[in-house]
């Protein structure tokens, strides 16, 4: 009997976790402008400057656009230069030990719209794994897993803003929220991995989505 009550104590308390783990994405897309309007984005253009280790800084623009198309560009010496991105069939990064731009057959593309967007229509399972405080922000953790994929969200417990992102290669933290349309959207994003070799720190201050770009802003 008590092996029963344990069993069913065990699939009650995983079907609340995957309930809630749920109820936190929905309230995430929710709060950040409705899952409609994420469905209706379709491109978005993103300017800045992006700091590399302590002084290192840079304009940046950064071009994305449906299904999984984008272009960073950064302004090195007042030259615009591609450095990394994908056109539709082919992926390129810049070669700094070469110091140009190359094509990689091993690109892979990321989609356009976060994992979390239409989360069980991709194939992912999603687990609640409790709240753990980022700085002074309480937030709920969520995995989400599909095959061998594994990425971590962390959502601000009172907003449902995502806060931080922790990946396969790397960790992003997300702040600065500002509304863009009808969507909220971060202006300040901070990239970490264990090498050392991408971390960067990126401030905005223009977003522009659903701008139709020119016919060759993909081309390398």
């Amino acid at each position: 009997m008590k092996k029963l009550v344990l069993i069913f104590a065990l699939i009650f308390s995983q079907h609340i976790f995957s309930q809630t783990a749920k109820e936190i994405i929905d309230k995430n897309i929710e709060l950040s402008g409705g899952l409609t309007q994420w469905k209706l984005l379709n491109s978005v253009m993103l300017q800045g400057k992006v700091i590399l280790g302590v002084k290192d800084e840079y304009p940046i623009k950064i071009y994305q656009a449906r299904p999984n198309l984008t272009k960073t560009i950064i302004t090195i010496g007042g030259k615009e230069t591609a450095i990394e991105g994908y056109d539709g069939n082919k992926g390129y990064a810049m070669n700094y030990a070469a110091n140009k731009l190359q094509e990689y057959k091993e690109y892979v593309p990321e989609s356009f719209d976060n994992d979390f967007i239409d989360w069980e229509n991709k194939g992912f399972e999603a687990q609640y794994l409790g709240k753990e405080k980022i700085g002074n922000i309480y937030c709920h953790k969520v995995e989400l897993t599909k095959n061998v994929n594994k990425n971590i969200y962390y959502f601000d417990t009172k907003t449902y803003m995502l806060l931080k992102e922790i990946k396969k290669d790397d960790t992003l933290l997300y702040s600065d929220y500002k509304k863009v349309g009808n969507l909220m959207m971060p202006f300040r994003i901070e990239s970490s991995s264990p090498k050392k070799d991408g971390d960067y720190v990126m401030l905005l201050n223009k977003v522009e989505i659903n701008k139709v770009f020119p016919a060759n802003i993909f081309k390398f």
